[in-house]
């Protein structure tokens, strides 16, 4: 009987964010993404000037328009994704620090200029390292 393979805990911790990423209203992701990176960082990531803009979406007395909506969809999916590996702090911190894998610009900044897929990969890459990072060593024979 061939050796069952079960998924990394990455795997299933992608799959988790992007269904909370799609099943959250709106209104929440702003609400939680200003909560956490700030009213301004949120703003430039979803490609608005008015900050306060944010304030209105997270209150929900405003929609952002479909393409700004979708970075906003976007960036609480990665932060998600950090954060099941690691925590809220290291989450904020990966998402504003500079990061080797994007020319050592910020994953948020990379959101803002449309280059979410490129942060997912990033991300996927770092919460693959944490996994094998925290993997026990096999015993030697």
């Amino acid at each position: 009987m061939p050796a069952t393979q079960t998924k990394p805990r990455s795997a299933s911790a992608a799959l988790k964010a992007h269904s909370a990423a799609v099943s959250t209203p709106i209104a929440d992701i702003a609400r939680f993404l200003q909560d956490n990176l700030g009213q301004r960082l949120t703003a430039r990531m979803a490609g608005i000037s008015d900050a306060k803009q944010v304030g209105r979406w997270a209150a929900g007395t405003s929609r952002p328009r479909p393409e700004a909506e979708a970075r906003l969809i976007d960036a609480i999916q990665i932060f998600h994704l950090i954060q099941a590996a690691e925590s809220v702090y290291t989450a904020r911190a990966w998402m504003i620090g500079m990061n080797p894998q994007l020319e050592d610009m910020a994953p948020a900044m990379c959101i803002a200029d449309d280059r979410a897929r490129d942060v997912m990969v990033a991300a996927r890459a770092y919460v693959e390292a944490t996994e094998s990072a925290q993997a026990p060593v096999p015993a030697e024979s």
